[in-house]
This record gives C-alpha cells, sequence and structure tokens, in this order.
C-alpha cells in the first residue's frame, strides 16, 4: 500500500505571515509598555512636576524624588501608609484565603439541601459590581463605629471573599472521589481530610486564592477612602491621589514601588497560578 508523501512547503512561503504576526506583537507590547516606561522615567523627574515635562518625558532627571518618599514624611508619610497597606493585605490574605478555601471545599464535597440554591445565589450575586454595595458598607461601618479603623477594611474584604469561590470549587472538584473513600475507610474524619489529604495536594490553587485575596487590598482604593478619614491610618492607594500637582513624581516613585511587590510576586508563583486557574476553570 503506497503512502501519500506530504508536500514540502518552502520556507520563504511562511514569512510574510511570521512577519506579520511578530510586528503585531511588537505593536501590542509597545502600546502596554509604553505608559510603563513613562512612569518609571516621571518618577525620577528632578522638578517634580508634570508641567516641567519636555514633551512626553520628564526635562531633567534626579534619585532624590525616592530618598523624598521615605524621608520627608511630614506632609506626606509613605512609610505610614506602606505599612498601613501590609497590615491590612496581610490579614485580609489569611482571613480570606481561608474563607475562601472552607467555603469551595464545602460546596465541592458535601450534599445538602440548599447547596443549588446557594451556589445560584452567589453566582447571580457575584455578577453585581461589587461597588454598589458601597452605601449599605458605609451605614454599617458607622453603626459599628468602624470608621477610621483598620481592622473594617480587613473584615469587608475577608467577608465578601467567599463569593468569588467557584474556581477553587472547580479545583476540589477535579480530585478524585477514591481519594476520600480510602481516607474514610481508615477512618479518618472529615476534619483529617480536608488538612492531611486535601491541602497537601491542593498548593497551586492555594497560591492562587492567598495571592488573589493579598492583591486585591493592597491595590484598592474605592473602600480605604470611604473608610478612612484620617491622613495617618490611609493606605497608599488613598494617600497618593491626595498628592499635590507639583509632586508628581513622587506619585509615580510611590507607584512603581507599590507595584513591584506584587510584580515579584506574580512572576515568582507563576507556575502554580497557571496550574490553579486551568485545572479550576474544567470539571472533569
Amino acid at each position: 500500500m503506497k503512502t501519500k508523501k506530504r508536500r514540502w512547503t518552502p520556507r520563504w512561503k511562511n514569512v510574510p505571515e511570521v512577519a506579520g504576526t511578530y510586528v503585531i506583537l511588537i505593536a501590542v507590547c509597545f502600546i502596554f509598555f509604553f505608559p510603563v516606561l513613562w512612569l518609571v522615567l516621571a518618577s525620577f523627574s528632578s522638578s517634580g512636576s508634570i508641567y516641567d515635562f519636555d514633551g512626553f518625558f520628564p526635562a531633567g532627571y534626579s534619585l532624590l524624588t525616592y530618598q523624598k518618599l521615605f524621608t520627608d514624611t511630614q506632609m506626606y508619610d509613605y512609610p505610614s501608609w506602606l505599612r498601613n497597606t501590609l497590615f491590612v493585605s496581610v490579614f485580609s490574605c489569611a482571613l480570606s484565603t481561608l474563607l475562601v478555601i472552607l467555603t469551595a471545599y464545602t460546596m465541592s464535597r458535601f450534599r445538602f439541601r440548599m447547596r443549588k440554591p446557594l451556589m445560584k445565589t452567589t453566582l447571580i450575586l457575584s455578577m453585581f459590581p461589587s461597588f454598589m454595595g458601597m452605601t449599605a458598607v458605609y451605614l454599617i461601618m458607622i453603626n459599628f463605629n468602624l470608621i477610621n479603623n483598620l481592622w473594617s477594611l480587613i473584615l469587608v474584604y475577608s467577608a465578601g471573599a467567599p463569593m468569588g469561590y467557584l474556581v477553587q470549587k472547580g479545583y476540589f472538584d477535579t480530585i478524585s472521589n477514591t481519594i476520600y473513600e480510602a481516607a474514610r475507610i481508615d477512618g479518618a474524619s472529615n476534619p483529617q481530610v480536608f488538612t492531611r489529604i486535601t491541602l497537601p495536594i491542593s498548593k497551586p490553587i492555594l497560591v492562587y486564592t492567598a495571592l488573589t485575596s493579598f492583591a486585591w487590598p493592597w491595590s484598592d482604593f474605592i473602600l480605604p477612602n470611604m473608610l478612612l478619614k484620617n491622613r495617618d491610618l490611609w493606605t497608599v492607594a488613598v494617600g497618593l491621589t491626595h498628592l499635590g500637582e507639583t509632586e508628581f513624581s513622587r506619585f509615580a516613585a510611590g507607584a512603581i514601588f507599590i507595584a513591584v511587590p506584587i510584580v515579584i510576586l506574580y512572576f515568582s508563583l507563576s507556575r502554580f497560578l497557571i496550574t490553579g486557574v486551568s485545572e479550576g476553570a474544567v470539571k472533569e
């Protein structure tokens, strides 16, 4: 039986297609990279004001902006804002991760009467933007005397986190049920199954949940701006928006500095993020 030979296509015929692809990719990269480059260069502006720029870029460059960012704290206490942001983000991350993982595990492994209605309700509520409930949140915080309190931010972030449990649930759905059956035959209780079996094999989704739970309060502006009126309790996002027009280089330096930890975390934990999202998005 004769086999058909594959026709050889000269490489030069693919050159226009490959060249066009690279041109488009380079153009897209430039569009996304140019604002970042502009912000980085603006953070080194020697004048500090956006009105002294020579076109798009500063007329002169200096490292004094980053020095002033941490030393000149009489009016703009960036180190204090950074500590407040770190405090809120760390505790929100810990509580949110715990609540989301417990919610997702319960919805994935247990069957109870209100399971389906709860899943449908949370799915519908998640379609509405979070800022729609800001007025209600503000009134609740006033009644509980939690205005100008960093713990009020932690409570709100943590309380709303379990609404986004669907990705984590999808990951737990991919774990074979035979593992749990074997553990129960050996006499393991539900807490033991969760802590000794589920958590050790769920590292990707744990990392994904912790990182997203940390990134949200780290960069959020709306909620801290609404609940924190005291200048000493501001987070970085709120504090930077109150800088004057002549302090644009300090604004850019503060924005770059607050973005660096998140970028490093995303790059260092990218393999866990990809695994967690891909396995949590598709149910086998």
